[in-house]
């Protein structure tokens, strides 16, 4: 019995394999056949935005213009968790606590929250790369900077390459069955 289970195990990562390399533009599909049992935890991203919080003051929530506040706050997946399969900082940010258990998987539409976004995201670069650049959590920024310093580039390259990143993952994602957020919350 225990072959029968290697030799499943086998065909789902060259199954998964196969699907990856013929869908470039779907991310993480192993991790999309066969869920991790229990999600990592998030503390290193909250510790993260309440260094934030610390220094800038409180945030307003994108979606309900509600004040965060350190420690009182839901670490929000812009790209919904279950697309993109991961917790790199630069999709995360504080939201409002009652909000984020309303959207669920529902993707923001870009026209409505990608500024705000963008601004919490670029007020955590600023922050951190001033008074804590070797933070670890600061590399998950390589994937979508690869070869520069994001504090080092100009507000039209950093908001443009957050939006060169952000929005095909929510045409995909919708793409693939992800619904836009009915919620608008002002």
């Amino acid at each position: 019995m225990e072959h029968a289970g290697i030799l499943k195990a086998f065909c789902y990562w060259h199954l998964s394999l196969y699907l990856q390399k013929h869908n470039p533009n779907v991310p993480d599909i192993p991790n999309k056949l066969i869920k991790p049992a229990k999600r990592n935890s998030l503390l290193n991203q909250r510790r993260f935005w309440n260094i934030v919080i610390d220094h800038t003051g409180p945030l307003n929530c994108i979606y309900t213009q509600k004040k965060l506040i350190h420690g009182n706050f839901a670490i929000e997946h812009f790209v919904p968790y279950a697309f993109v399969s991961h917790d790199l900082i630069w999709n995360l940010i504080p939201a409002d606590p009652s909000f984020n258990s309303r959207k669920n998987d529902r993707l923001p539409r870009i026209e409505d929250y990608f500024d705000g976004f963008y601004q919490l995201q670029k007020t955590a670069i600023k922050v951190m790369s001033k008074n804590y650049p070797k933070e670890p959590i600061m590399d998950d920024y390589l994937s979508i900077f690869p070869k520069a310093n994001a504090h080092q580039l100009s507000e039209t390259d950093l908001k443009g390459r957050f939006l060169e990143n952000i929005q095909p993952l929510l045409t995909i994602a919708n793409n693939n069955g992800f619904e836009y957020m009915r919620i608008h919350v002002s």
